[in-house]
This record gives structure tokens, sequence and C-alpha cells, in this order.
């Protein structure tokens, strides 16, 4: 998802009492939100009665805002399904881009809450997260970041408290299952606070704005400024705050972005066959990229290093293929930035047909220039030549275009 401009703004958030919708909305009118024209644009929802109160809040020597839902007396329409959020979002005068960001933050809210549940996305029944205020602050909270007309998010570890909750599926311990689900592959730490100190709206607004809006945290950034959110509830040790930063990272080029996960691991007792099948399996379900190099390992015995690059939420899919294919007791695992070149396809005609041609391109040059292997396979197959001899005819078609 991207927006028609790119700013080169990032937001970072650092918790220190955790992460909910009032309190990552309440850090980004901190940034500077005007709750009142945020209030008109959440108008064209048409959910209900409801004001955005923002006040000044100090705890611990610190001052911060703290930002209230105030629902009118006729709204009592608490409950809803995931299709009727979707269709008041969709329905609204609201941006595309807001529109996009805040339905996928609601689905992937869905699935966690189906997967806990062992039922469908569809038919989960919204009950905390259906009420009026919960709404406000998922699509207030994608608003805002257009407003600030942020890029990227970057998203540090969360705390997270011990004890129960109580919700309408009854007691639950905390942290609450559907957090849990959200907060996977996401670094946490462990507090001594009996309390629910990120919900599965804060969980399900920072994990997708980092996925969707991946950070450019590769190259260096100025600090333009920062605001404080406070929660409502009161914790024991620390104070109820979430640090909103706004950033401007220094001049970007053409070049994509992103974090990845690399998983490797030793092989020596595996034969090279299941090495080669595993190898076509880890791609086939989405693997960026998997390679081995030979290695020498303990008491001089040959080995494979089996290194596997691949998206984040693809983490526990590929860990289970390795182990389930291979004999590895053990897999490392890292994170990584990549740097892509922006790359298009376009189309070559040689002597024995059409090669699609994968186009790299840096700082508005065309610098890489690929044929397509399979059609390069397919086209030598069809004519009884060598794949070389396609290949290099497709290079040369290249520089005639």
């Amino acid at each position: 998802m991207k927006k028609n401009n790119t700013t080169g703004l990032v937001v970072r958030f650092d918790s220190v009492g955790g992460a909910s919708g009032d309190l990552i909305l309440s850090s980004l009118c901190a940034l500077g939100i005007n709750p009142s024209e945020l209030s008109k644009k959440l108008g064209s929802l048409h959910a209900g009665n409801f004001k955005l109160q923002v006040k000044t809040n100090t705890d611990h020597g610190f001052a911060g805002k703290q930002l209230t839902v105030k629902i009118g007396h006729s709204h009592h329409h608490h409950h809803r399904h995931l299709e009727d959020i979707l269709s008041m979002i969709k329905k609204s005068k609201l941006s595309p881009w807001v529109k996009d960001l805040s339905t996928k933050v609601f689905y992937r809210l869905a699935v966690a809450e189906a997967k806990v549940h062992s039922t469908t996305p569809n038919k989960i029944h919204f009950h905390e997260v259906g009420a009026l205020d919960s709404i406000v602050d998922i699509v207030g909270s994608c608003a805002a970041l257009e407003m600030l007309g942020v890029d990227s998010v970057i998203a540090g570890p969360l705390p997270l408290g011990h004890g129960t909750v109580e919700c309408a599926h009854g007691i639950l311990p905390l942290p609450a299952p559907a957090v849990v689900e959200l907060l996977k592959n996401h670094p946490v730490v462990q507090i001594d606070e009996p309390f629910e100190t990120v919900t599965p709206t804060g969980a399900a607004l920072l994990t997708t704005w980092k996925e969707i809006l991946p950070s450019h945290s590769s190259g260096s950034q100025t600090i333009l400024r920062t605001g404080l959110g406070y929660g409502h509830h009161k914790f024991n040790n620390r104070p109820n705050t979430l640090r909103a930063t706004l950033l401007k990272s220094a001049g970007t080029d053409e070049a994509h972005h992103d974090e990845c996960l690399v998983l490797e691991c030793n092989l020596d007792d595996i034969i090279p066959e299941i090495i080669g099948s595993l190898t076509q399996k880890l791609m086939d379900h989405g693997a960026l990229d998997v390679f081995t190099l030979p290695i020498q390992m303990k008491k001089q015995r040959p080995g494979t290093l089996l290194t596997v690059l691949c998206k984040v939420p693809d983490r526990d899919r590929m860990i289970e293929m390795i182990f389930t294919e291979t004999t590895t007791f053990g897999i490392r695992e890292h994170l990584v930035q990549r740097t892509i070149l922006e790359r298009r396809y376009t189309e070559v005609k040689t002597p024995y047909g059409k090669i699609r041609i994968k186009v790299g391109t840096w700082k508005g040059r065309d610098i890489t220039f690929s044929p397509e292997h399979s059609d390069c396979v397919k086209c030598a197959e069809k004519h009884g030549v060598a794949v070389k001899t396609v290949y290099e005819k497709a290079i040369k078609a290249i520089g005639r275009k």
C-alpha cells in the first residue's frame, strides 16, 4: 500500500505502559493532531454520536496528552461483525489510504480472534472492539497517521502485564489470547504489573502498521518532535505512557527497504536429495530465497549450511518445514534489512520467441536486466537450441529496445 507522494516521515512508538487504541491515538495527538479536525474526518463513518476530548495529563513528572472518546447517550450498539465494520469504513468519506489501512487492521484483529476461538474471521462477533469508542480509536489512529504525513512506522518492545481480565467471553489470562496471537514475532518485555497493558486493539494497530508501513531505518534520521500519550489506568510502579517520535529519514533513493528474517542450520547427516526437495518446498511456500554452502563441522565432518530468507510473518511455517524435513536440532534466526531495486517487467522479441525481461532501476536509471529463465528454457526446447543461445539473444535484444 503506497501513497502517491512519499514524505520520508517515520513514527516510532516506545512504550512504558503498554499499547491500547486510546493510548496510541493519545500519543499521535501529542505530536500535534487537531482533535476537532480528526473528529470531522471520523464523522463520515456515521457510527454514532461521539466527541474526542483531549486534555493534558501529568504523571511521574512528565506531561502528555490523554484522549477520551465521549459517546452520546443514544448509542447502544456495541456488538458488530467484521463485515458491519468494514461496510461502515467503505461507505465513509475517508481517503482510500485510510480506508485500506483501517480495513487491514480490523481484518488482522478478526483473524487473530478467529484463531483463538476456532472459527472464521467473518463469524467473529466483535464485543469490546465493536463498540464505537474502539472503532474511533482504530480508524482515528490510521487517519492521524495520514494527517501527520507518515510513510512508515517503527514499534519498540511492548511491556506485558500479568493476571486475569474479565470480558464478554469470561475470565481470561493476561495477556489476552488474541494479544498473544497478534504479538507473535514482536519483541515483548514481562513486567510486574497485574493489569492488561496491551489490548487487542493496540496490538492489531502496531503489528499491522509495522508490516504494511515497514520502516526505512537503515539510513540516518532526524528527530522532528516527540509526544507522550497517557492511558486511563493507573499502574503500581510505572506511568501508563506511550511515546511517539516523529522522524525524518535522510535522503531516500528509489530503492525499497524492508525487513526480513534469516533462518539457518547446519546439516551433516542427511542425503543431498532431501535438501534439494526441501529447497523447492520452501520456495513454493513463500521463502524469498534458499541457498546452501559446504561447511566443515566438528570432528572434521563435511556438512551443509542451509540458509532461508523469508518474511517475518512466514517464520513459523518455514521453521516447521525445516524441522520436519531435516535432521537438525536447532535453527538460528536473525532479522536483516534489505535494499531492493525498483523493478518492472518488459518483453523482447528474439528469433526463438518472446522473452520477459526483469528490469532493475536505481535512482531513475535502468541498470540491471535479467531474462526470465523459464521463458528461455521454454523457447530453447521448442527450437532445439541451447538455453544459453536464447539467453544471449535476449540480452542483445534488450540493447536494441
